[in-house]
């Protein structure tokens, strides 16, 4: 995608370094931080420098290169097995970081250059990644008709991926197709990752959008203003329950109550056979500050952290939710759209 007429990458490895747009500042600052280190990649994942999906996946793969060029010769293997360790730690949820780790790291381990197959296989998940986003794209265009009004939850645009993105990719290829799209934004509470980021991305694509507070989306859905609902995940089981961003479920009801097709879109790698329901999915939980606190533009324009909340309260701030198979009418992937069904989903991996 472009920023400022020039074409960009959510993430992207150069030598040893991993470079990646700092999602923490948008939609106030525009800047590109670059990790160094495999550590500084995993505080990169954890401080939500880089989020989303396959953003996360992404940053994963190239921090599992980024250790194994960083390995001593004379602890090589020590080295590189408390990297994915570590790696794997950044974020418990999200399928696409384990997905990307395991991967580089199996293929390198099994190389007679281990350092060199280690980067070209975490680029060429990153290629993959866009291509696969883009087959998303198509396949959820078709959902689309000329003059749809699409809700959205949290960010799964390009900057949740390497580009194109999931939930907004059907989106992106139905403004290129020519069809009148209107997009309502949730801002995704406690970090607005809809209102900053979401937003964000569609004014640079030119896609017309509003903000939506996230408690007015049954409302719009029962004034019949929401024509489809188009969210991501960040794995999902296998009999089609889905995590994704916390209040995601709600919508789901009130959609499938109100009759509003409700669609994740989400590559096959998002897919864990392992977890057999949501309730074997691993829930991250954040720090209360990002719910007693927000970040905003000051009058100055400055960034600044201001408390939003009564002073010495607590609060709990769970990242995910589940969203249970029933209410989902379709999961949108880069090989076609499926029911969430458990024998559906084994055919579309095998």
């Amino acid at each position: 995608m472009k920023v400022k007429g020039k074409d960009y990458r959510a993430i992207w490895m150069e030598g040893s370094s991993v470079f990646l747009i700092e999602q923490n500042l948008l939609p106030f600052d525009f800047k590109i931080y670059e990790a160094k280190n495999y550590l500084e990649t995993c505080q990169a994942i954890k401080t939500m420098k880089v989020r989303g999906a396959g953003a996360v996946g992404e940053a994963a793969g190239f921090a599992m290169a980024q250790a194994f060029l960083e390995a001593p010769e004379d602890s090589f293997g020590e080295y590189i097995e408390k990297a994915k360790k570590e790696i794997e730690a950044t974020r418990p949820t999200a399928q696409n970081l384990f997905y990307a780790a395991k991967r580089v790291f199996k293929t390198a381990k099994k190389s007679i250059e281990p350092r060199k197959a280690a980067v070209a296989e975490a680029q060429k998940i990153a290629d993959e990644d866009v291509e696969i986003s883009r087959r998303i794209g198509e396949y959820g265009n078709e959902l689309i008709k000329d003059g749809f009004n699409i809700e959205t939850h949290c960010n799964a645009g390009w900057l949740a991926f390497v580009d194109y993105g999931t939930a907004l990719s059907p989106i992106y290829l139905a403004h290129k197709s020519g069809k009148k799209v209107f997009v309502y934004v949730d801002e995704t509470r406690p970090r607005n990752q809809g209102a900053r980021l979401t937003a964000w991305e569609l004014k640079n694509e030119g896609i017309p959008y509003v903000i939506l507070p996230d408690n007015a989306g049954a409302y719009l859905m029962f004034q019949g203003k929401i024509d489809i609902m188009i969210v991501g995940a960040d794995r999902i089981a296998r009999n089609g329950d889905v995590a994704n961003k916390i209040g995601t479920f709600e919508k789901a009801i009130v959609a499938k109550e109100l009759g509003v097709p409700f669609y994740v879109a989400a590559p096959t790698s998002t897919f864990d056979l392992n977890c057999n329901s949501g309730r074997d999915i691993p829930i991250e939980e954040r720090s209360e500050d990002e719910v007693l606190y927000q970040t905003g533009l000051s009058e100055q324009g400055n960034l600044a952290k201001i408390l939003v909340c009564l002073p010495h309260s607590k609060a709990i701030n769970p990242l995910f939710d589940i969203t249970p198979a029933k209410y989902i009418n379709g999961i949108i992937t880069e090989k076609g759209i499926i029911q969430p069904r458990e024998d559906l989903i084994i055919g579309l991996l095998s």
